[in-house]
């Protein structure tokens, strides 16, 4: 979003979505996040307040994708074990899906999974091609398309328009979406992530999502963050074949046009992509029906 828009329009690109309220656990952890020194014990404190939510998190850490030896039987155990950040983004993402009650939303489980599994495989990426925040990946895979959710509980058929949006490669997603609803679900989730105050950065790539071929491109040669993280993004969103569950299609048509760049851009090459395809399908069934 490069300049700042009016009340009226923002209400407009809303198309009357009503934004839900940051949940207060996240709140509360982000407040303990940046403390100069964060208490992990008011952190595991402030979980254990929802019995159903450390439960979860619990269910999580305990997945074959942490790969820990040893069984963890308390939420002290899994913040001190996977780190501050790691636990509190578990939280997010599944704040994300208690927020949204309605019942069209919950009963998307297919979706729920596959934001959980692009989080996890872009922050594996992340670790591989040396991003220094993995962190913020995982939170950007969790939240990237935050935005479908709220349009799939505003209009009724909004299954149906993903779909077509894409089945028209000549289109980006977001094209087909702007003109049958004028908006879009990159958009949406850019006012909801800026309204749960999550860093800017993360607020722009999001909106920018279904923009990738303007960075990946043979006349292109910027070098910045949130075109690495933009490639990340891809990456994962490809692995975990998002285009199949969202699009129904088989085939990933943002991917054939912005593929080789992507790979080129993390230093990576066809053979390393086939490695990752195999590794997470070996962990995907474990890890698939969390929620």
């Amino acid at each position: 979003m490069a300049h700042e828009l009016t009340t009226e329009q923002i209400e407009s690109i809303l198309q009357g979505i009503r934004i839900p309220p940051q949940p207060q656990i996240m709140v509360d952890l982000q407040l303990e996040q940046v403390m100069p020194d964060p208490d992990l014990g008011r952190i595991a404190s402030l979980i254990r307040q929802d019995p159903a939510l450390a439960g979860t998190v619990l269910k999580v850490v305990n997945s074959p994708f942490y790969g820990l030896s040893n069984r963890i039987t308390s939420v002290e155990q899994a913040v001190n074990l996977i780190g501050m950040n790691s636990v509190v983004n578990i939280v997010n993402g599944l704040s994300i899906k208690s927020q949204m009650s309605d019942e069209k939303i919950v009963a998307m489980n297919r979706f729920w999974d596959t934001a959980t599994d692009i989080a996890n495989v872009a922050t594996t990426i992340a670790k591989q091609v040396g991003y220094p925040n993995p962190d913020l990946v995982y939170l950007l895979g969790l939240f990237h398309n935050c935005g479908i959710p709220l349009l799939m509980s505003r209009f009724d058929n909004y299954s149906s328009v993903m779909v077509e949006s894409y089945n028209h490669p000549e289109l980006r997603v977001v094209d087909v979406e702007n003109q049958q609803l004028n908006t879009n679900h990159a958009v949406i989730g850019y006012y909801t992530a800026k309204s749960w105050r999550l860093p800017k950065i993360l607020c722009d790539v999001i909106a920018e999502h279904h923009n990738a071929t303007r960075y990946f491109s043979a006349s292109d040669y910027r070098d910045t963050e949130q075109k690495t993280l933009l490639a990340i993004l891809k990456l994962a969103e490809h692995i975990c074949g998002n285009y199949r569950v969202l699009g129904k299609q088989s085939s990933d048509p943002e991917w054939q046009i912005i593929g080789d760049e992507v790979l080129a851009y993390l230093g990576l090459g066809e053979y390393d992509m086939e490695q990752m395809e195999a590794n997470f399908a070996e962990l995907g069934a474990s890890y698939q029906n969390y929620f």
